[in-house]
């Protein structure tokens, strides 16, 4: 490897996932100073790394837009965009590629690559769909019970990477704080005064929890704690938010659909704490230093929670939790028994700067 390498980083999902890699890149921009570093990614997590002080070139793959634009009369106009987005990719000469998506979505872009190196974790990788058929240096596979962020760190270091302190470094701009601030200005609160961010959303079915929970807790905290709530979701989620605001006593805004990622990791690194499921959001707040309350069932905690300390996380102790199944057969038995008494509990071990609050029990 010369001093000035030119590298590729595969990661192209999930929103967590990619924010999992950015300590990642980070660690090899402090061994390879002066590498040319290009990121490749899918366009819903494009925003996490373009513009990152670390990385020269994004190179964004669209794949579900052409998907779907194959089924249209426009399919043409989509293959020529597809055509080329490999060609661009191919043009490229690197001298390291470094997949971690471990995904056949993956395999197939780094098979078009022209790298010399092609490195990642070889066979016996859990969900790794054979990934590894397309590199040609393979490192041993680890066990998925690592957390995904020191899995990363861990392929780094068999290739001689030292990793340091973890460091996220996410794109937020004076442009993100703003709009945050915006989006703040009409909670009832001082400026700077502590307010609570709650996203009650996930891609799974089986990871959501109850809108009668969300609706109790987001009470108690305004009127018990007296911080103000703030609703955060997708753009698709307005909805849902608004039929758990409808089982409230108290008023909260829905600010689904109105940030951008890097516009909600700026308001969630205003947030005095975040309570949510296992989504996206969750870790762009750990990666923030926003403590967090984490609500897990049918996932892995110790796999894919909010990362370092400060966090808490809930889950039921149940014998087919986790079962990493998106629909669940049983009635999201592990999410239900989950009580908004046992949230407050969390919130109120997290509520540990001074503000005298009192949260009160509740007999479920």
């Amino acid at each position: 490897m010369t001093s000035s390498p030119r590298i590729l980083i595969v990661k192209l999902s999930a929103i967590g996932d990619v924010v999992h890699t950015l300590p990642a890149l980070t660690a090899l921009r402090r061994r390879y100073p002066r590498a040319r570093i290009t990121w490749l990614v899918e366009e819903a997590a494009a925003d996490l790394v373009m513009g990152h002080p670390d990385v020269d070139e994004v190179l964004v793959s669209q794949r579900k837009t052409w998907l779907k634009g194959l089924k249209t009369p426009r399919r043409r106009q989509h293959l020529r965009a597809l055509a080329g987005f490999v060609t661009r990719l191919r043009r490229h000469r690197f001298d390291m590629v470094l997949d971690f998506q471990f995904s056949l979505k993956g395999a197939v872009l780094i098979a078009l690559t022209r790298a010399r190196r092609k490195i990642g974790f070889g066979h016996g990788l859990a969900h790794q769909e054979c990934s590894y058929v397309a590199l040609n240096e393979h490192i041993p596979a680890v066990s998925m019970d690592i957390h995904a962020l020191d899995r990363n760190l861990i392929m780094l270091q068999a290739i001689g990477v030292e990793c340091g302190p973890i460091e996220y470094k996410l794109p937020v701009a004076d442009v993100h704080r703003k709009k945050a601030m915006q989006l703040l200005s009409g909670l009832d609160r001082d400026a700077g005064a502590p307010f609570v961010a709650i996203n009650p959303m996930a891609q799974w079915e089986s990871k959501l929890w109850s809108g009668k929970g969300f609706a109790r807790v987001a009470d108690r905290l305004q009127q018990e704690a007296r911080w103000p709530v703030v609703f955060t979701g997708g753009p698709g989620d307005r909805a849902y938010i608004d039929n758990i605001r409808g089982q409230m006593k108290t008023m909260a805004p829905n600010l689904a659909g109105r940030t951008d990622l890097l516009t909600l990791a700026a308001l969630l690194q205003q947030a005095k704490l975040m309570i949510t499921t296992d989504t996206g959001p969750m870790h762009i707040a750990a990666a923030m230093g926003t403590p967090t309350v984490a609500l897990f069932g049918p996932t892995a905690p110790w796999r894919t929670g909010p990362y370092g300390r400060g966090h808490q996380v809930i889950r039921a102790d149940r014998p087919c939790s986790p079962c990493f199944k998106r629909h669940c057969p049983l009635s999201k038995k592990c999410m239900q028994t989950i009580t908004a008494d046992r949230v407050m509990s969390a919130v109120g071990r997290l509520a540990t700067r001074g503000e005298g609050v009192a949260i009160q029990a509740h007999v479920e």
